[in-house]
């Protein structure tokens, strides 16, 4: 005889990346009025896990385990984030140095009159 006791402690459920795929291509191809709702209840889901699961599917983080991405190839885009935000870092100051030589040109050139030369439309 089942225990009608309600359980101390609920269990989560979790849901494998298959049934997600299958459960939404089956709600993309909903057509009729209500059908959607039937699946729901039919799988006894609620329309916000439909919500959840199509934003990962949208990101990336949602597909399919052959397309899906090992723990070598996580580790590797780990390393190449940490070499693009080195190199980032190098690019920003490089620009800061060039915008600091630019300026410098910017203020010889008013010093020694190239700039009002130059809009005149004289040639040198």
């Amino acid at each position: 005889m089942v225990n009608p006791e309600v359980v101390a402690k609920a269990q989560r459920r979790r849901f494998s990346r298959e049934y997600k795929l299958r459960i939404l291509s089956e709600a993309d191809g909903c057509t009729e009025s209500g059908a959607i709702g039937a699946l729901l209840r039919r799988e006894g889901l609620y329309d916000s896990h439909l919500t959840r699961w199509r934003q990962a599917r949208q990101a990336g983080r949602l597909c399919n385990k052959a397309s899906g991405q090992s723990g070598e190839s996580k580790a590797s885009l780990r390393t190449e984030v940490v070499q693009l935000r080195q190199e980032k870092v190098r690019l920003q100051q490089e620009l800061q140095q060039a915008e600091l030589i630019i300026d410098v040109q910017k203020k010889l050139s008013q010093l020694l009159g190239l700039g009002k030369r130059a809009s005149n439309g004289s040639s040198y």
